[in-house]
């Protein structure tokens, strides 16, 4: 996912969301919680960043600084869509089910 001043989001296969530059590529951090891959990503909101995984939940996180604000829990199988609006994201996932926060 990219934000709005170009920072970039992955996902990875090690449970967490590396944080890149993206202007230099430079890695910035990484945002750790997830006790699975992480599948799917939203930027929302004042630099508000989603991260879905196949854990079931969705992550909440401050793209200022990558602190974790909330986790959201309500899937029973891996998340593996993510968007975000201004007010509400909405998370698709395995378990046939979308849900909006």
């Amino acid at each position: 996912a990219v934000a709005q001043d170009g920072t970039l989001y992955f996902g990875s296969v090690g449970h967490t969301v590396r944080v890149h530059s993206g202007e230099s590529g430079i890695h910035l951090r990484t945002l750790t919680g997830h006790t699975r891959e992480v599948i799917a990503l939203a930027i929302g909101a004042n630099d508000t960043v989603f991260s879905g995984s196949a854990d079931t939940t969705v992550r909440v996180w401050d793209g200022r600084d990558g602190t974790h604000l909330h986790t959201l829990a309500g899937h029973t199988h891996a998340v593996h869509a993510l968007a975000a609006g201004r007010e509400k994201a909405y998370s698709g996932s395995n378990d046939t089910t979308i849900r909006v926060w």
